[in-house]
């Protein structure tokens, strides 16, 4: 058979396969927009600066929704220059967002949101494997303060949960130009 009736056929074939286009129904407009649960974590979308508890300031950190509110973005530059990046997005077979974290230095991790957690806020917790067979704990939890302020703290456990190190971020919305 020639190329040309080959891919031709192909085409066809393609075609009956997944159906024409014109008989195709159109997509839902906005899935997630229309799902309170892709609103789970609108309370931490924006720009802020983020502090420790003493007022040293961190960093900056950009969390966009994106891809029509089915995801969040952060986007994390520290004080030290250093940079990082999470997706986070909801799984729907689950009922939970999740998380993926990755730096300017390779460092990465994933995190699950705890369903069981009772709150306040919303808590994500994963396994960071190292080199040598040791596991760590990690969790971070994500609080919405009454003041529209937002508290975030990353635990670490190296012990199964036993013992936790913590950092504390307290993120204040960043000022806009000219305010």
């Amino acid at each position: 058979m020639p190329m040309r009736n080959f891919l031709i056929a192909g085409a066809v074939v393609v075609t009956a396969a997944v159906g024409s286009p014109a008989m195709a129904s159109p997509p839902p407009e906005a899935p997630c927009k229309a799902d309170p649960a892709y609103e789970r974590l609108d309370f931490w979308v924006g720009r802020w600066e983020v502090f420790d508890p003493k007022g040293k300031k961190d960093g900056d950190n950009l969390i966009e929704k994106i891809l029509a509110s089915c995801a969040i973005v952060e986007n994390w530059s520290d004080a030290d220059g250093s940079r990082g990046k999470s997706l986070f997005y909801y799984l729907r077979a689950q009922r939970r967002w999740k998380q993926v974290w990755v730096t300017d230095t390779g460092f990465v991790k994933e995190k699950a949101q705890l369903l069981d957690y009772p709150g306040p806020g919303v808590r994500f917790q994963g396994e960071l494997p190292l080199p040598g067979g040791v596991v760590v704990l990690d969790r971070t939890t994500l609080t919405e303060l009454p003041d529209g302020r937002v508290r975030q703290v990353i635990e670490q456990s190296r012990d199964g949960g036993k013992n936790w190190s913590s950092w504390e971020g307290i993120y204040m919305r960043a000022r806009k130009p000219g305010d």
